[in-house]
């Protein structure tokens, strides 16, 4: 595993798989009073957080919780305290990268100093409109292929505080031209600057098998790759380190 020892951090965690109203004005929202201000949607209980596989306060896996609060101290060190952009990406197909990238966002969020933003790039598994409150009418893909459409129609509540959830969307024919477009680029920069408290996660398909994914790879600034245990070789490990690239690769999750 020469290779794979070369990464700085490697994490090893034993893990399973409404519309948010934004003001278009001003700087970046900064202070703990402006994010308590953020509008909500009914929380989810803590039965429907277990029945999710999503971590909270209540979890009854404190363990769990535990790991996600670790990988979350950890990215922020990797980042130098800054917020980020990061592609939480598997191997293979049912890796856990959904469930994973999930996690991170509700960890973050736990932090009522910080919110996170969970985007849905994986078109051939999408899953996070399960964590929407309401009904959803547009999702990324709309947003990139529809010029009448803006950020703010694509941006949902959930029922998570400080968790906003842009869904996949309608519109999934020629997603890999969208990712690459320079408003995918624009967006990406956009989400990322508009508050700077808020750190983004972007659920993206196998990064060995999509090209979506190598895509995105290129705009975001780092990447969180999921190794489900027993179902993937070493030499596909390694081969997925090499697509990502050292300077990007924040560190692998060993999933059970």
């Amino acid at each position: 595993m020469k290779e794979i020892n070369k990464i700085n951090t490697i994490y090893k965690a034993s893990v399973s798989d409404s519309k948010e109203v934004e003001s278009q004005v001003g700087g970046p929202l900064r202070s703990h009073s402006e994010i308590k201000r953020m509008g909500e949607v009914d929380s989810f209980s803590s039965e429907e957080m277990d029945r999710l596989k999503i971590i909270g306060s209540g979890v009854q896996n404190s363990k769990v919780l535990n790991i996600f609060r670790e990988l979350r101290t950890q990215l922020i060190q990797k980042s130098k305290k800054s917020n980020f952009v990061c592609m939480v990406s598997s191997i293979c197909h049912g890796g856990g990268a959904s469930y994973v990238a999930s996690n991170l966002a509700a960890a973050f969020a736990l932090d009522k100093t910080k919110t996170s933003m969970l985007i849905d790039t994986n078109l051939y598994a999408p899953s996070l409109e399960k964590l929407i409150i309401g009904d959803t009418m547009a999702g990324i893909t709309d947003y990139l292929s529809d010029s009448s459409i803006s950020i703010k129609d694509v941006v949902y509540a959930t029922g998570i505080p400080r968790l906003r959830v842009i869904p996949i969307g309608g519109n999934s024919e020629g997603a890999a031209e969208y990712f690459s477009s320079e408003k995918m680029l624009n967006f990406v920069e956009e989400v990322k600057s508009r508050y700077s408290d808020r750190y983004i996660f972007i659920d993206a398909p196998p990064i060995t098998i999509s090209s979506e994914a190598r895509i995105l790879a290129d705009i975001i600034d780092m990447v969180v790759l999921v190794i489900p245990h027993g179902r993937v070789t070493h030499e596909q490990v390694v081969a997925a380190i090499e697509i990502v690239g050292q300077e990007k690769l924040s560190g692998l999750v060993y999933n059970n």
